[in-house]
């Protein structure tokens, strides 16, 4: 697609994984400049009720809240942005709440049916999100979003269970995604979709992964490189990047 990685998204491990190289680091100006300098990075407005700090109008699709964070343990995670427990969680609720209200009608949607992220449609792939709601339900954009709202993830994932078993669930688990008011159902697993489930799942039981993940150098050095704090970072100098001496 030869798009540049600017603005909020799913990229920001991709700046992350680049500043914490140990030979051939990139500047920090090129995360805030570039990513944090782009369009649709910084939002601050009410959508639903519910003030968002970064992205687009309403959000965007939820795998911006999962992708980079099936590693990044985004509690008590912040830089000068944004705190992103809190933006991943109000990130969510929006979507959620969206597909509560249903202001388009589609058919099947409600606290036990939501869910809008990047997925096959009817018409293709396509990246839904409650600005560009084409009435297409992801079940990974609900069950990914596990740490984030236990309880309507797990209304969703107990409504999806009453669906027609043999459309939405399969061999590899839940289908892609489904259209209830078209009669469609996706014939296909993506694993991109199926991933963040499993983990996002295991890192709502235990944080295993964001246990993991935020324990490697190459992170905790990108982290502290681009200024973020968090208490998994303790032992690292924030201004150099480097282990500090442990006592």
């Amino acid at each position: 697609m030869d798009s540049p990685i600017r603005g909020w998204n799913e990229c920001l491990l991709t700046f992350v994984l680049a500043a914490g190289s140990a030979r051939h680091p990139i500047d920090p100006g090129i995360y805030h400049e570039g990513f944090a300098g782009g369009p649709d990075f910084r939002n601050g407005r009410d959508h639903y009720g519910i003030v968002l700090p970064l992205g687009m109008n309403s959000g965007g699709p939820l795998f911006f809240s999962h992708y980079s964070f099936c590693g990044l343990d985004p509690r008590s995670l912040s830089d000068r942005y944004a705190d992103y427990w809190q933006q991943n969680l109000r990130h969510t609720q929006i979507n959620y709440w969206h597909c509560v209200r249903n202001p388009h009608n589609h058919l099947g949607y409600g606290p036990d049916c939501w869910g809008l992220t990047a997925s096959h449609g009817p018409r293709g792939y396509v990246a839904s999100a409650p600005d560009r709601d084409f009435g297409v339900i992801t079940p990974s954009a609900a069950l990914s979003s596990f740490p984030y709202s236990p309880a309507e993830a797990m209304c969703a994932l107990r409504g999806f269970l009453t669906k027609p078993r043999n459309r939405i669930w399969g061999r590899f688990g839940f289908v892609d995604a489904f259209c209830e008011y078209r009669n469609w159902y996706s014939r296909t697993y993506l694993a991109i979709n199926q991933g963040p489930i499993i983990a996002m799942i295991e890192n709502h039981r235990t944080g295993l992964l964001w246990k993991l993940f935020m324990g490697t150098p190459e992170v905790r050095r990108g982290l502290a490189r681009l200024g973020f704090t968090s208490q998994r970072l303790d032992n690292i100098n924030v201004c150099t990047g480097r282990e500090l001496p442990r006592t």
